[in-house]
């Protein structure tokens, strides 16, 4: 399956999910989901769990059968734009995009369920030296441009739509030597 993304308005991701799920044949669409991430923030003094949208507006698709996929899509009118648009249909995500991608939600080929990328844990070492022990981060060390260790945020830097997008994941501390 290769993947596609779909601009949708802001807020409404998971409608147009529905939409489509409720429009599209199993052939034409695979997978549809929007991305979403765990993170910790601290609200009076104690962590807690937050669940927000990670590229806000946009909707991921799988299909092997793009030209079916974008037809049926042009009857929907949640839709902002289709993204890589050409010609009679649009392009996929490029291997690099896909591999972030998959990489973010943990995935080896398996399938998504949903697009929530949990949480990944990290280490502090001597000299403040950070070492991710597991989770989304682990596959992605290379990206990683910084970790915020006071908001326990991870900045990543990823390829998208042909770019660089700068994206903000949570990070918890599970030890520190």
């Amino acid at each position: 399956m290769n993947y596609y993304v779909l601009q949708v308005a802001p807020r409404e991701e998971e409608k147009a999910e529905t939409h489509i799920r409720s429009v599209l044949s199993s052939d034409a669409c695979g997978e549809c989901f929007h991305l979403t991430r765990l993170m910790r923030k601290k609200f009076h003094g104690c962590w807690t769990d937050v669940r927000e949208k990670l590229l806000p507006g946009y909707v991921f698709v799988t299909t092997d059968n793009p030209a079916e996929l974008y037809l049926q899509l042009k009857k929907i009118p949640l839709l902002t734009r289709l993204l890589g648009r050409e010609l009679e249909y649009f392009i996929r995500l490029s291997e690099p995009e896909q591999k972030w991608l998959e990489n973010l939600l943990g995935q080896d080929g398996g399938r998504i369920t949903q697009g929530e990328v949990g949480l990944s844990q990290i280490a502090i070492r001597e000299g403040n030296e950070v070492r991710i022990v597991s989770g989304p981060l682990a596959r992605m060390e290379g990206l990683v441009r910084k970790i915020n260790l006071h908001k326990m945020i991870a900045e990543v830097e990823v390829p998208f739509m042909g770019g660089r997008t700068v994206v903000y994941l949570g990070v918890e501390m599970v030890e520190r030597k």
